[in-house]
């Protein structure tokens, strides 16, 4: 081998050796990995607006805490449209797990679109941590699968104590979906409760219409010959503001109680101006609370987004900020450790209160009860727990 080829040889391998080098220091120059989180939630289908304002306060969230990040590294939102459906919500968490590999997952609204969802993230040991998502059973599917806001078993309470004790009303209707785990949770509680604080439920069974139901006059005229005083439909604001409109059609003279899936500016829009007028809901939120921390968020939103935050994009707010908490806190970003850390949240100061997640890995926080005008939901009480 001749010494101009050997010269050759070692020209071409220190220019290897450079291209190498800078290869390497460009990637070393690179920011850390992200921390990918999914989100499961409505963006289209019956109940978009939920899912639309969930998303709405995670993004406002994440652009605080992305300016700092978790140890250097930024949360990266990989976000499924699960169209409002369980079978949707099934596929969205099992996508985000198998192909997208998150960390963990926010999500869904509706409890029935969450218990779809929450066994696939257990099995495979990703936290699954829902902003909204009130029936009991679904942070009963396994240790990974918690919850930022309170159950059913207490806005229940909440809105059976209001009816009887506050507006002092003492026969009651039970109006429910009879194909929603949510409102028919809420339905029992609510029946248990009311009768406990000394009050009767007009009929031994609830009156029952299916989700996506457009016609209630029927149901109505069933209510109306039972002669309740007060009339509790825990369901979304898409069927509950048709069965509004339809009860004031039909000359109804009593208010109507609710819960949180009522809390949409849509059920003003379905209702109209007449309807809509003097009902209550319980919720989790209102921009009318004069606390100078909610009153900051309201301001930081309205700024953002040109209006004013309902209770969903309150809740997917603090649960975006419980999860940051979890990340900074927990000894390493496995989903093993987030998870632990994620259900050690104690006494953490949020926008719909301060929240604890007690040994079920629920969320322990005040209620609001809420007045419905044309204008939107007025501020009448906070309750805690």
């Amino acid at each position: 081998m001749n010494s101009s080829f050997i010269k050759i040889i070692k020209n071409i391998l220190i220019y290897l050796g450079i291209i190498s080098l800078t290869v390497s220091n460009a990637y070393s120059n690179k920011s850390k990995p992200t921390i990918d989180v999914g989100a499961v939630f409505a963006m289209t289908g019956p109940t978009a607006t939920f899912g639309q304002e969930s998303i709405s306060g995670i993004k406002l969230a994440l652009k605080t805490i992305n300016k700092e990040g978790i140890a250097g590294r930024k949360i990266r939102l990989i976000l499924e449209d699960n169209k409002g459906e369980p079978l949707e919500s099934a596929n969205a968490v099992r996508k985000l797990i198998d192909m997208d590999k998150v960390s963990v997952v926010l999500g869904a609204v509706a409890s029935s679109n969450t218990l779809a969802g929450a066994p696939i993230a257990q099995k495979a040991k990703v936290p699954l941590l829902t902003p909204s998502s009130t029936n009991p059973k679904v942070t009963m599917m396994g240790d990974y699968i918690s919850r930022a806001c309170f159950t059913d078993d207490f806005q229940g309470v909440v809105m059976a104590k209001f009816a009887k004790e506050t507006l002092k009303k003492s026969r009651a209707a039970i109006i429910v979906d009879n194909a929603n785990d949510y409102s028919k949770g809420l339905a029992k509680v609510f029946r248990q409760k009311f009768q406990e604080f000394g009050g009767t439920i007009v009929s031994k069974d609830d009156f029952a219409y299916q989700q996506k139901d457009v016609d209630f006059r029927s149901i109505l005229r069933r209510v109306k010959r039972k002669k309740p005083d007060v009339i509790f439909v825990p369901g979304y604001y898409t069927e509950v503001g048709l069965i509004l409109k339809q009860a004031h059609q039909m000359r109804f003279n009593v208010p109507f109680l609710g819960g949180d899936g009522w809390d949409s500016p849509k059920l003003q829009q379905l209702a109209g101006k007449e309807a809509i007028t003097g009902h209550y809901l319980s919720s989790h939120f209102s921009p009318d609370d004069s606390s100078p921390k909610v009153q900051n968020f309201v301001k930081e939103f309205k700024k953002e987004y040109n209006e004013r935050p309902g209770a969903m994009a309150a809740l997917g707010y603090d649960a975006t900020f419980i999860l940051a908490n979890a990340l900074k806190n927990a000894k390493n970003l496995s989903r093993e450790e987030i998870k632990v850390a994620i259900n050690n949240t104690k006494n953490f100061s949020a926008i719909t209160g301060n929240i604890t997640i007690n040994k079920n890995r629920n969320a322990v926080k005040s209620a609001v009860v809420l007045k419905t005008t044309p204008a939107g939901n007025v501020f009448v009480q906070k309750v805690d727990p």
